[in-house]
């Protein structure tokens, strides 16, 4: 992610429910460590809470029009929160007409990141106000996606990150952002290469295991370099990837993946990690596009 050289916003969708508020208070924090601004977005085509319970249907007018008034109460709520947690912090709103993933995927384009809310409800519901639009808007976005999770969830002292490596230009540009975040906030990092065997695991493991350590070191050694200030421990973890990501995050500020990795299937657009972890961990995860 960019510093305050680079002027583009951290920008945040906004649920329309007031009582969900990590997204925009990661958002806010994460701007005001970076020096950069914030930009709270809400989409019209999102009903709010209270307008959904309606038995009379208004007409097209009228449901426009109000619409356009609970997402204009959606962003007046959202800047007062964060104008109370951030008072210094520069903030601008936009009231945008369109489906929320297509709104999100166009603010992308000019963002530092775009960061969003999750209630975990299910396997198959990441939610944005009324839709799910997490999945799609991490598949294309031209920026990190950060999910956050409701309710805030427990992180444990020395604070760390976690980063899945692969060895592919995917996992490469998660483990800039990785050590980016760890040295803004002063946190451990904890760099996992997880190896999955096949089905008919080979009697001796030494030496692929030697390869996945010799892999592992050549990703996190440039970087380590450039930013001596974070501890850095790496472990190559025999397992699946999911379940060992979501494991060694559970007290984490935060898990960074790449968006798809070696695994995944050209035209592919969202890799198995990402998509299972963003399933499972409790903590925000980051996924990040390879650059260009």
């Amino acid at each position: 992610m960019p510093g305050p050289a680079d002027r583009r916003p951290i920008v945040v969708g906004l649920d329309p429910d007031p009582g969900h508020r990590m997204a925009p208070a990661w958002a806010a924090d994460e701007a005001a460590r970076r020096r950069l601004p914030l930009r709270l977005v809400h989409a019209e085509g999102v009903p709010t809470r209270g307008y959904r319970g309606r038995e009379v249907l208004p007409s097209w007018e009228e449901w426009n029009e109000a619409l356009h008034k609970a997402g204009q109460r959606v962003l007046e709520e959202a800047a007062a929160f964060v104008a109370a947690r951030r008072p210094q912090l520069e903030v601008d709103v936009l009231l945008a007409e369109g489906d929320p993933t297509w709104v999100l995927r166009e603010q992308s384009r000019g963002a530092a990141a775009v960061v969003l809310g999750s209630r975990h409800l299910s396997r198959r519901q990441e939610v944005f106000g009324s839709h799910s639009v997490a999945l799609p808007v991490m598949a294309h976005a031209r920026c990190p996606v950060v999910v956050v999770p409701e309710p805030e969830h427990v992180t444990q002292e020395p604070a760390y990150f976690v980063v899945g490596v692969d060895g592919s230009e995917h996992s490469a540009a998660a483990v800039d952002v990785a050590f980016e975040e760890a040295a803004l906030r002063g946190a451990e990092l904890r760099a996992l290469l997880v190896w999955e065997p096949g089905p008919f695991r080979i009697f001796d493991e030494y030496e692929p295991q030697q390869e996945c350590r010799r892999l592992l070191s050549e990703i996190v050694a440039g970087r380590q370099a450039r930013f001596p200030e974070v501890d850095l421990r790496h472990e190559v973890v025999l397992g699946h990837p999911v379940e060992v990501l979501t494991d060694a995050s559970a007290h984490a500020l935060g898990l960074v993946v790449g968006t798809r990795g070696r695994g995944g299937f050209a035209g592919m657009l969202l890799g198995s990690v990402s998509l299972g972890v963003l399933h499972h961990a409790a903590c925000p995860v980051i996924a990040v596009p390879t650059p260009g």
